[in-house]
């Protein structure tokens, strides 16, 4: 979240920001809280004050004998302190009331963002590879994949309603050898593996901003904790409320989990395939950077996203998203899209962006480097997917696809499936 101090004193920056993210927000209640605040702050300074004054003449009027004038002041005292009880009360709440009001606020877009509305404005950075020609017309994964026996919609539909999917044979075997895959290329360039609970509770969720903002989009227990809508909110949380050395940054982390989102909001939008379900694998990428070297970090994530892609010989392109298409706590973000023949179109498989001290600020995750500063500072945090599983397995499926229905395993990834090379219709 955005610090008090700051948006107060940037007042017409800030409001710029969220114009361009075309967000809104009740800056009005917050400058009439501010206020309140900052006047409840100096009414009790200045009690306090006088409280600490009149204590230290007591024991003086004690020790000359001056009996009543002692007792006037141990009156004065005891009135003092009821006045300070209920002003702290009054400042308690609307503490409460700001903070709550600081965490509906999105981040600021970074400098480098472009100002646009929404995904039109996006602008394309780069591309990689060349989308396949079929000599006959290509199939879509949520036809091929019946067809091949290994995705079983109308099942999952059955065993848990819609937007769920059933993977069986070598479906449910790629979905497993993908994990794999992306988690040793992920380890190999430096992230350390975690294997984090699927549930969490709400600090987890308020944290990496999931809260309050997003909590219809989210599945809750009956005793309150969330099942994750990404591993982010986890990996991001292992910090939670610690100061860090700063010679051990960046931290890069990296995990599978199933992830489950509400969807809320997103009838009639990508309703057929694995595209946008209920209940989907990911592997995610985080890192705790120092704040000079964040930007840098962010370009690296990317790299080590696409990198998986390239591994797997698919095609992709990287867009920077516009300041009006941006993630709730990003400063910058990168989407990666893959091609899907089936769109005859690029879709996003991975999203990369950097929160800057946004999500540190919620969490207090903060470092310290005793021979630069005294104390300790707020790290940036960044978050990525390395990739989502099901999207790949579509991307691989559709790509890969042969005139005879079967599909063929990219090469990197045979290892991971008992040297198996083509995938055919099974029972």
């Amino acid at each position: 979240m955005l610090e008090a101090r700051f948006v107060r004193e940037n007042i017409d920056a800030v409001r710029r920001a969220m114009d361009d993210r075309h967000a809104v927000w009740d800056f009005e209640s917050f400058l009439l809280l501010d206020e309140e605040r900052r006047t409840l702050i100096g009414k009790v300074e200045v009690r306090q004050a006088r409280r600490n004054e009149a204590s230290r003449l007591i024991g003086g009027l004690m020790k000359d004998g001056l009996r009543d004038e002692a007792e006037a002041l141990k009156a004065e005292v005891r009135a003092i302190n009821d006045e300070l009880t209920a002003y702290e009360v009054h400042l308690d709440r609307v503490d409460e009331e700001v903070t709550d009001l600081l965490m509906t606020i999105p981040n600021l877009p970074h400098a480098s963002v472009p100002v646009g509305a929404d995904e039109n404005d996006n602008i394309e950075v780069r591309r990689w590879g060349t989308p396949p020609e079929f000599e006959y017309p290509p199939k879509a994964h949520w036809d091929l994949g019946p067809e091949l026996g290994i995705i079983d919609f109308e099942r999952g539909v059955k065993l848990a309603g819609a937007r769920f999917v059933l993977m069986g044979g070598m479906g449910a075997r790629l979905e497993r050898a993908l994990i794999n895959f992306m988690l040793d290329l992920h380890t190999s360039r430096g992230y350390k593996e975690w294997w984090p609970p699927v549930l969490a509770n709400g600090d987890t969720l308020r944290g990496t901003g999931q809260l309050p903002k997003f909590e219809d989009d989210l599945f809750k227990t009956s005793d309150g904790l969330y099942l994750i809508p990404t591993a982010e909110v986890v990996l991001t949380n292992i910090h939670r409320d610690e100061v860090l050395e700063a010679e051990g940054l960046p931290r890069r982390y990296t995990a599978y989990t199933p992830c489950f989102r509400e969807e809320a909001g997103s009838a009639g939008r990508d309703t057929r395939g694995m595209i946008r379900v209920h209940q989907f694998d990911k592997v995610e990428l985080v890192k705790l950077a120092r704040p000079e070297e964040s930007m840098d970090e962010l370009e690296s994530m990317v790299a080590d996203a696409t990198l998986v892609l390239e591994k797997l010989g698919l095609a992709y392109r990287v867009i920077v998203l516009c300041t009006g298409d941006m993630g709730f706590s990003a400063a910058k973000t990168y989407d990666i899209e893959v091609w899907l023949p089936s769109y005859t179109a690029y879709k996003e498989i991975s999203s990369c962006s950097n929160c800057w001290d946004f999500q540190a600020r919620r969490a207090s995750i903060k470092y310290r480097s005793p021979g630069e500063f005294k104390g300790s500072r707020l790290v940036h945090t960044l978050n990525g997917s390395g990739l989502a599983v099901g999207r790949t397995v579509a991307a691989i499926i559709e790509n890969y696809q042969q005139a005879d229905g079967s599909v063929v395993v990219p090469e990197a990834l045979r290892p991971y499936m008992g040297g198996v090379e083509v995938i055919t219709a099974e029972i």
